[in-house]
């Protein structure tokens, strides 16, 4: 059939290893904890995360399906999205929204302290946090950890608009555990944390628990920040609650629930979780090192698509259900 013509065709790049689809063109990916699928002509996003529902994208074609030592890596081309790239059945982004959530994860932190030096991506292999910190010209030096080479690859492959970040000069990859690295950083080795991770499912699951945070925070400078995926208040306030618990148990500064809005993620939205260590008082709700000046040198990557001053303080409004349900969290 047609779809499965495509399949084929998409065998070119010695990163390709398709596999091959049903009678009817169906290519699916199955894990213990989510079965997410490609049936004639249409990629479906199905997980016991948001059970009951599922966001569907139009396939123009396959253009890579590879199962690496830690995930099964889908690349599609949509009908509405541009290119998606998929990590155990789930979208982790899209060209044609990838904007709002690299942005916003990326400066809302750095935007919140000044001139911020060295800063560590834990996660974030397609390289687009990557790409927005290297907007900032007070950095001078960037550590990713990333712990899934495939995901390098793919995304410096077919998504070279993400992933030119990381041809910076001021880049370092490390191929490995993020956890173990945090582990072994030197104490106050960074002015900022950001962690890209997955759901906390799989291999990010130890991203989203105490011990790690505590790990973020030994590596933090005083008054350093970090900000980390935190899942949807319309699908995972319970996730939610217990990452802001460990928060305010760990970090001693300012601890804050931001969110934004990115189409193809579950539910539309997705949060960040941003806190400081103590030290020089971080006021994440008004940004002091302003991005869109230093914005218009930025030839190279192009102009920021959603970040702005005003977004980033109205991120920090919350519905009046997640509100509650925070900040009682966190008087705790």
């Amino acid at each position: 059939m047609a779809e499965q013509t495509t399949v084929a065709a998409a065998t070119d790049s010695p990163l390709k290893r398709p596999r091959e689809g049903d009678e009817n063109g169906a290519a699916a990916f199955e894990t213990n904890a989510n079965i997410s699928s490609v049936i004639p002509g249409w990629f479906s996003e199905i997980s016991p995360m948001w059970p009951g529902e599922a966001h569907s994208l139009k396939v123009e074609k396959i253009l890579f399906q590879g199962k690496s030592e830690y995930q099964d890596v889908m690349v599609f081309q949509s009908a509405t999205y541009g290119k998606v790239l998929v990590l155990d059945g789930v979208i982790q982004l899209t060209e044609r929204d990838e904007c709002a959530y690299q942005e916003m994860i990326t400066h809302l932190p750095l935007c919140s302290i000044p001139n911020p030096k060295k800063v560590l991506v834990v996660g974030g292999g397609d390289g687009g946090v990557l790409r927005e910190v290297a907007r900032h010209t007070s950095i001078e030096h960037i550590d990713i950890c990333e712990i899934d080479k495939m995901v390098v690859d793919v995304s410096k492959e077919f998504f070279p608009d993400v992933a030119v970040g990381y041809d910076d000069p001021r880049v370092n990859l490390h191929i490995g555990d993020g956890v173990a690295f945090l582990k072994a950083a030197p104490e106050g080795s960074y002015d900022a944390v950001i962690v890209d991770s997955s759901d906390p499912i799989g291999p990010a699951q130890e991203l989203f628990e105490k011990p790690f945070f505590e790990s973020v925070a030994k590596a933090l400078r005083p008054g350093g920040v970090v900000c980390t995926q935190a899942e949807s208040i319309w699908l995972h306030m319970d996730i939610i609650e217990d990452i802001v618990a460990n928060c305010c148990q760990v970090f001693k500064g300012s601890v804050n629930y931001a969110w934004t809005t990115v189409p193809t993620y579950p539910s539309g939205v997705i949060g960040f979780m941003l806190c400081s260590t103590e030290g020089p008082k971080v006021d994440f709700k008004n940004p002091v090192n302003p991005i869109d000046a230093i914005d218009k040198q930025s030839k190279s990557v192009g102009p920021l698509k959603f970040y702005n001053k005003e977004i980033h303080s109205a991120a920090f409004c919350l519905p009046s259900f997640a509100k509650k349900v925070i900040e009682a969290k966190a008087a705790k």
